[in-house]
């Protein structure tokens, strides 16, 4: 068997178990009425924006330098929205789905040429946005609902006036008292993968199932965690290159997994409290923390996950 084809198997795994909580249909409790108000006072208000002239390369460096998971594109000279660059975009251009035309059949394969297109040809154009007048709730509708990690604000004009994202809710939901325990939250079926999977196995899988991370489990053991903002910091970080010699994708798609996987880890156990996992994502500037009992990975508590049961408590 092909090393490659044995990765992708490794890769391809799934750990499921029973959890406790219910995800049924969005339905906010009496306390959401409570944080009525308008939007502007927990967005961002100064956002970095570009062009949709911008490189593909120039955006995904901005979003690298600043630590953003998503850049808006806007028109240099209204300020209007017209798309948004976000790390699940970097990783679909990478070989995760179908922006990896642009490189596989326009560029044949060639990734030097492919990051110097405008970031138009990759970004997001179908938006879900707020008005700066939308309150919590509305936000949160649409953080539980669809799943975004992060919302726009625009004007009646349409222009670029904040955005908001599902870590600024967390901040104004942490402060809630919640009764509930990490194991009634936490995600239990996990697609996992290995140190030795390449990259382009993680991008597809990311892509296809909409997962912004990826345990990498080894012997039954947790690695470490994959994100899609490790991927792009590997394209925005310019280390790409280094591993760059004829320019083509492979060469850096074939890799393993484990070159990309951050040295420090932050994990949980299933009894702590909601509360606690929210202040320690606050804290460590991450977006999960997995969940260990016994030595074993046994789930996974995301910002989404905490966003969804306060808000749902």
């Amino acid at each position: 068997m092909h090393q490659n084809d044995r990765g992708t198997k490794q890769g391809d795994r799934l750990l499921k178990m029973q959890g406790k909580f219910d995800r049924g249909p969005v339905e906010f409790k009496s306390h959401i009425a409570e944080q009525e108000g308008e939007i502007m006072a927990i967005a961002t208000h100064d956002v970095i924006s570009v062009p949709p002239t911008e490189s593909i390369l120039s955006a995904v460096e901005t979003m690298t330098k600043c630590g953003f998971r998503r850049l808006p594109v806007t028109d240099a000279g209204t300020k209007k929205l017209r798309g948004i660059i976000t790390s699940g975009d970097v990783i679909n251009f990478m070989g995760g789905g179908d922006k990896y035309r642009l490189v596989k059949v326009r560029h044949d394969g060639n990734l030097l040429a492919a990051i110097n297109e405008s970031v138009r040809t990759v970004m997001t154009q179908k938006l879900t946005t707020l008005s700066t007048d939308a309150h919590i709730r509305d936000a949160l509708a649409i953080i539980v609902s669809q799943k975004i990690g992060g919302i726009p604000i625009v004007d009646g004009k349409g222009v670029l006036s904040g955005i908001l994202t599902e870590r600024d809710v967390l901040r104004v939901l942490a402060a809630e008292r919640s009764t509930l325990a990490i194991e009634d939250v936490m995600s239990t079926a996990l697609r996992v993968t290995t140190p030795d999977c390449p990259i382009r196995t993680v991008t597809q899988d990311m892509t296809k199932f909409r997962f912004r991370r990826l345990p990498v489990v080894s012997d039954d053991v947790l690695f470490g965690i994959i994100t899609a903002t490790d991927i792009m910091r590997y394209l925005g970080s310019r280390e790409v290159f280094s591993r760059l010699t004829a320019g083509n994708v492979a060469e850096v798609t074939e890799l393993p997994v484990r070159t990309l996987v951050a040295g420090e880890l932050f994990t949980t156990t299933p009894e702590k409290s909601v509360n606690e996992a929210a202040r320690t994502m606050l804290e460590r500037n991450i977006g999960a923390l997995p969940v260990i009992e016994s030595g074993r990975l046994i789930g996974l508590v995301t910002e989404f996950d905490l966003v969804r049961a306060l808000a749902l408590e």
